[in-house]
């Protein structure tokens, strides 16, 4: 019997048509985005699937430190790390960090180029410098290494690598659609803001955490993507943690009495100088790591395994220095510790940090800043307040205000780290204690540094991003890509150029307009010749010359994108 054909029917031909016609405008959309870029819409829908990223990233990075603590230190409540430690016998306190040390070290000659972390202070240098772009491979070396550092005693903060790794995604999504450098710096920043509200359940500070410190601009057309990220990584830190403020502060953290805000102006500045000798004894142990490892021959991969002994040997007399130390921060915000005990604790912590992050084994300084400074505040308010008794309020409020004063310091972010203050305590009362001190800290350190920790870091690596963009942009332009080459309707005369190579005057075609513009200053010449040198007896190969006009319109350019970014 024959088969009656299959009766066409009219429902299932519309559905798959519009699903037809719904996968054709996805791949045109995609196209489009790949050429063109994303329009507002598509950018904002990306932003908050970066922001979503980004949280994750962050929530998966502190579960994985809890983790590890859990298992090496059996630790229950990493809150209460330093009472897990002690129950331990001495050689796994001492062994635990050389282990993650050799680990972390491992890591990091494997997947990096120089054996360093990546941190905050690179995705500054690659919003300015690379398009909003940062190093995907040693970023994801950098988080692995970080984990296992604040994992296996390290005394350093979680949230500069997982700003990093929040970098890595966005780059990623950066190179998926063809982002051009206003797109990727915008990414970069919703992907920073994602991170730091996921770590902190705080969607403001996170946004604008962003824009000061990563952007470094507040221009109003990145703001709304870089809030709807922010509210995406705070919404994912709150599906796993509830909402619920990283420290618990005692009820009588208020401020009673005007006369005693001059007593907030002594402790800003103070804050000041406890984070310039945090930052500075940060700076002079890794020179002496570095001194040391060049004269003893040691690999690189085995310099964080004797950082972690040194670790190990401390946290013998001071746990509290393992691992991020929201512990001691909260037990010094209640006023749990007493005098001495703040003053000591806070200067191993410094010694800590920098034997941390001189070993070259991961983590942060933001976490540490806040220890510190809340262990300066805790001092400082207890002397305070026992000399005049009867003028000043509690030594805890002291301790908050000496939180976010060193934290603004060390970051060079007034601004949000005033916000973390307030979001991480719930404490919106006090902020005119807090405000004082840290426009008193920040005032003071940014004159000693280079503006912040991050930027003195670039600052000592040849990176010149602390002035603003006059600065930096001539680093920016190869003499290549500037110069006038031999068939160019208006190039330099060749008899003019082989004078002026006898005479020493070319520069590198490699050379970038950063160190051509010293040449033009001080020989006062029209164009430089741009040539590479043979070997010994071989005559040098031209290529060209570098136009003095040339430069400053390519600089001119340059600055005039950059002001239009910053205020569009």
């Amino acid at each position: 019997m024959a088969e009656h054909p299959r009766q066409h029917d009219p429902e299932r031909g519309f559905l798959r048509a519009q699903f037809d016609d719904g996968i054709c405008a996805l791949v045109n959309a995609l196209r489009i985005m790949r050429q063109k870029g994303p329009s507002q819409l598509q950018f904002w829908f990306i932003a908050l699937l970066v922001g979503i990223a980004a949280g994750l990233a962050a929530l998966v990075f502190r579960k994985g430190i809890a983790a590890i603590q859990g298992v090496l230190y059996d630790a229950k409540d990493v809150r209460a790390l330093q009472e897990f430690v002690t129950d331990l016998e001495w050689y796994w306190i001492v062994l635990i960090p050389i282990a993650g040390g050799l680990l972390t070290g491992w890591i990091l000659h494997r997947f990096t180029d120089d054996g360093r972390v990546r941190s905050v202070a690179d995705v500054i240098e690659g919003s300015a410098l690379h398009n909003g772009r940062v190093e995907k491979r040693a970023g994801l070396a950098s988080a692995a290494a970080s984990i296992i550092t604040l994992g296996t005693g390290g005394s350093s903060g979680r949230e500069g690598p997982v700003v990093h790794l929040a970098g890595v995604i966005s780059s990623w999504v950066c190179d998926l659609i063809k982002a051009d450098g206003i797109t990727g710096r915008d990414l970069l920043g919703c992907a920073v803001a994602a991170a730091v509200s996921a770590s902190f359940n705080a969607p403001i500070a996170g946004a604008l955490f962003a824009l000061e410190v990563v952007l470094r601009h507040f221009a109003v057309h990145a703001f709304a993507p870089i809030v709807i990220a922010s509210v995406a990584g705070t919404v994912i830190n709150r599906l796993a943690f509830g909402d619920v403020t990283e420290f618990a502060l005692p009820l009588n953290t208020t401020l009673d009495f005007y006369v005693e805000l001059p007593a907030f102006l002594m402790l800003g500045l103070l804050c000041g100088l406890v984070a310039v000798a945090l930052m500075r004894a940060i700076f002079w142990a890794d020179d002496v790591g570095n001194h040391v490892q060049s004269l003893s021959g040691m690999p690189r991969w085995l310099r964080p395994a004797f950082a972690g002994a040194m670790l190990g040997v401390i946290a013998l007399w001071f746990p509290h220095i393992i691992g991020v130390g929201y512990g001691t921060t909260s037990a010094a915000l209640t006023g749990e510790l007493l005098l001495h005990e703040a003053i000591i604790f806070a200067m191993i912590k410094v010694a800590a940090v920098a034997i941390t992050m001189a070993g070259r084994m991961g983590g942060g300084v933001f976490s540490p800043s806040l220890m510190v400074g809340a262990l300066t505040g805790l001092a400082f308010g207890g002397i305070a307040t026992s000399v005049f008794p009867n003028v000043s309020g509690s030594e805890t409020l002291y301790a908050l205000a000496g939180m976010g004063a060193v934290a603004a310091a060390v970051l060079g972010a007034p601004i949000s780290t005033t916000l973390i203050v307030f979001e991480l305590t719930g404490d919106w009362q006090t902020g005119l204690a807090v405000m004082v001190a840290v426009s008193l800290s920040t005032a003071l350190a940014s004159r000693l540094v280079d503006r912040s920790f991050f930027l003195t870091q670039l600052e000592r690596r040849g990176v010149h991003l602390a002035a603003g963009p006059q600065a930096y942009l001539l680093s920016m332009f190869r003499v290549r890509n500037v110069m006038r080459d031999a068939d160019h309707e208006r190039a330099a005369a060749e008899e003019d150029i082989w004078k002026m190579i006898e005479q020493g005057v070319y520069i590198d075609p490699n050379a970038t307009l950063e160190d051509a513009m010293p040449l033009f200053e001080r020989n006062n010449d029209l164009f430089i010749p741009v040539a590479t040198m043979g070997k010994e007896g071989e005559a040098p190969t031209i290529l060209g010359a570098l136009f003095q006009v040339d430069a400053l319109k390519q600089y001119n350019r340059a600055l005039a994108a950059t002001a239009a970014e910053e205020h569009s």
